[in-house]
């Protein structure tokens, strides 16, 4: 009999962020509130710590587990920070990040026109973890991307930026 069970199932994508907090269960309520997170499942161990959640955000399935420090599993308030960021592309990064905002994430950057073609922005949300949501807003070619990041990098290193904050 042939294996009818598909590697990657319906719903996912080969690549899905697993995240690790402290309070995964609180994290994903605030998903929802955040973010619009539309909760797939919750699955409880025995002294009540999340071992697996499930969220879906627009086509893409966020995964969740509690701290477990006796596994090795620890959060980035426990690490002091994380390496990893978890980027939103969306319709329109203006209301998201407003709405992300407004449930308790903080600003790591401010959203803004980027010069490689998306309006862009990082939030960091309760649990330490960094989001960065944008929305595409032109079409370029490398070599225009390439150009542009130049420029945005000499304007940047100028004297009359380096006094701005």
């Amino acid at each position: 009999m042939a294996n009818t069970v598909k590697g990657v199932p319906d719903g996912m994508h080969t690549l899905n962020p697993h995240l690790c907090c402290a309070g995964a269960g609180k994290a994903m309520d605030f998903y929802a509130k955040a973010f619009g997170a539309v909760e797939l499942m919750r699955m409880p161990g025995p002294d009540g710590r999340l071992m697996h959640g499930a969220m879906r955000i627009g086509d893409s399935v966020l995964m969740l587990v509690d701290e477990m420090p006796e596994w090795g599993a620890l959060g980035p308030l426990a690490l002091k920070g994380s390496a990893v960021t978890i980027h939103m592309m969306v319709e329109d990064v203006d209301a998201v990040a407003r709405r992300a905002i407004d449930a308790g994430c903080t600003v790591k950057m401010p959203v803004a026109d980027m010069f490689w073609g998306d309006r862009y922005g990082i939030v960091v949300d309760p649990f330490g973890h960094s989001w960065s949501i944008a929305t595409h807003i032109r079409d370029m070619t490398p070599e225009e991307m390439m150009a542009a990041g130049k420029a945005a990098m000499a304007e940047m290193a100028s004297p009359d930026c380096m006094g701005k904050s």
